[in-house]
């Protein structure tokens, strides 16, 4: 079979759904039996989104090697039920990366390096080699922003021309727009995709299919005027509504018949879709009647986005119980100002999660609220800078060790019960320096993470982190009952719980990177099963 190359566009604003959008159609053809990989393609200039704010571009998703990504690679792994690659990533930085490094080494051969055809030709080339090292039939690329975008152009003009390298047959154009409702008339107006899509055309793209993005279906009235406008056929105008689960996109789409024209326009065999644990795991969210109340405490909850694998790693393992999770978010800031009250804000929750997030501010309300957990025995799990921070609490609380901190809040600290990892000392490049990706951790039989597990005795998790807690101090928290029930290869502790607790545990890996809609992360089983029995 002929290599297929799917790509999707964004019209209107951004923020549309296109990451979803490309995963449902790489689940739908990838559950008719086809081999399907998927490529964000993000035009900002950053190399990778590692040094990026969560409030300017949401959680940074690791992947199996290290890579940090856009959120949009957790979507595809979440929705394939497989692990990419850094590769899978491709940024406006590393395309000139690479170009910069090629006229440097003088591969050019002495020609005038220019956007076409030097910087078209590597995005095509990036674009080829993670298809055929990844084996895959079919390829979605999403293309990141919205059309119209400056730094998008050189993007585009690569997809344009590979519609012609490729052929009609082997490329497909889905344009994903929004349809909004007025308030006042009630009506869906097409106007603003109308606009997006002559402006595609004037970059020398015809989308074949579009996808409307819009608070309820699509009237008949709105699909004829954009067909009339977009020239694009009613049959080919999919209604992507509002759901209350991202889950059902797919199912959305294969009842209009989305992967049934794709099959025809790629001249692909059609199989019908086998989607039957898909819909179970839905309907098990759905109809859940039991819920559990779960306090999500950080310093970027203002933008869920920014724990998005957290969130999407507690309903996988909520519908593994069939109950439904219910988010209280609390922004750790708040009551370190005094904003709000530790003990207040905690009321009527069944367990709390205390989120990643690095840096000073929010991280003393962080230390009095994993306090009120600890002391109330409320289920409570800490996940990278949050476990760092229980082991802080536990220092300063229960040792008795005055000023205890991390160095990464407080470098001058008597008790730096948290420091930089040896490895991380001298480094200066903040860009894919941390200690990244899936490492192997060696856990301590008999304890609670051990049983999790399932009694494995070294498991693997994707890491994003520079300090550790440190191993000096792991005689010390023992001897209180705050054991280590997971160490690193280089010896320092990985996981961490309160003896005898129903559940107080902290892990410096990110379990939720790893979790799937029908394969949950081990750890949020544990920690949901504790609040369902509490």
């Amino acid at each position: 079979m002929t290599r297929k190359y799917i790509f999707v566009t964004g019209g209107v604003l951004s923020g549309l759904g296109k990451g979803v959008t490309s995963a449902s159609i790489g689940l739908l053809l990838k559950s008719m039996g086809y081999e399907v990989t998927a490529i964000k393609i993000d035009p900002y200039v950053n190399v990778d989104a590692g040094t990026m704010n969560p409030y300017m571009h949401g959680e940074v998703f690791v992947t199996e090697d290290g890579g940090e990504t856009d959120l949009d690679i957790g979507h595809y792994e979440r929705f394939l039920s497989t692990n990419l690659s850094k590769k899978n990533n491709i940024t406006t930085g590393k395309v000139y990366q690479s170009v910069i490094e090629k006229e440097r080494r003088g591969d050019y051969l002495g020609q005038t390096v220019q956007i076409i055809p030097h910087v078209t030709d590597e995005i095509k080339r990036e674009i080829r080699d993670v298809a055929a090292e990844q084996g895959a039939e079919i390829v979605i690329i999403e293309i990141g922003g919205t059309v119209g975008d400056i730094e998008g152009l050189p993007f585009l003009e690569a997809a344009r021309q590979m519609r012609l390298e490729e052929g009609l047959e082997n490329t497909l154009f889905i344009h994903v727009v929004l349809v909004p409702k007025l308030s006042t008339t009630g009506e869906l107006k097409t106007k603003p995709a109308q606009h997006s899509v002559q402006e595609l055309r004037r970059i020398g793209i015809q989308p074949d299919i579009l996808v409307a993005r819009s608070t309820e279906p699509l009237t008949k009235e709105a699909k004829r005027k954009l067909a009339l406008y977009s020239n694009v056929p009613e049959e080919a105008i999919f209604s992507n509504y509002d759901v209350d689960l991202i889950y059902e996109v797919p199912l959305i789409l294969k009842e209009q018949g989305l992967h049934s024209l794709i099959s025809k326009r790629l001249k692909i065999g059609y199989r019908e879709p086998d989607l039957g644990k898909w819909i179970e795991f839905i309907n098990k969210l759905k109809r859940a009647r039991k819920h559990v109340t779960i306090a999500m405490i950080g310093k970027y909850t203002r933008l869920r986005d920014s724990y998005l694998s957290i969130v999407e790693a507690l309903k996988h393992a909520s519908a593994h119980f069939s109950v439904k999770p219910k988010l209280k978010w609390i922004e750790a800031e708040e009551v370190e100002k005094g904003i709000i009250k530790a003990g207040e804000v905690l009321e009527g929750v069944d367990g709390a999660i205390v989120l990643p997030g690095f840096g000073v501010r929010g991280a003393e309300g962080k230390i009095m609220l994993i306090k009120e957990l600890r002391e109330r025995e409320i289920p409570a799990m800490g996940i990278c800078f949050g476990l760092q921070l229980m082991v802080v609490e536990f220092a300063r609380n229960v040792l008795g060790l005055e000023k205890a901190n991390t160095t990464e809040v407080d470098p001058n600290t008597p008790h730096p019960v948290v420091d930089l990892l040896s490895m991380q000392r001298g480094v200066i490049y903040k860009g894919g320096t941390m200690r990244l990706g899936t490492l192997p951790i060696r856990l301590v039989k008999g304890t609670k993470a051990y049983e999790i597990y399932g009694k494995k005795d070294i498991i693997y998790e994707r890491h994003r982190h520079r300090y550790q807690v440190n191993p000096k101090y792991i005689d010390k928290f023992s001897e209180c009952g705050f054991i280590v029930s997971g160490y690193s290869e280089e010896g320092f502790p990985e996981i961490m719980e309160l003896k005898g607790s129903k559940f107080y545990l902290g892990i410096q890996a990110h379990p939720e990177f790893k979790s799937r809609p029908l394969q949950p992360a081990p750890l949020f089983i544990g920690f949901i099963k504790a609040l369902k029995e509490r």
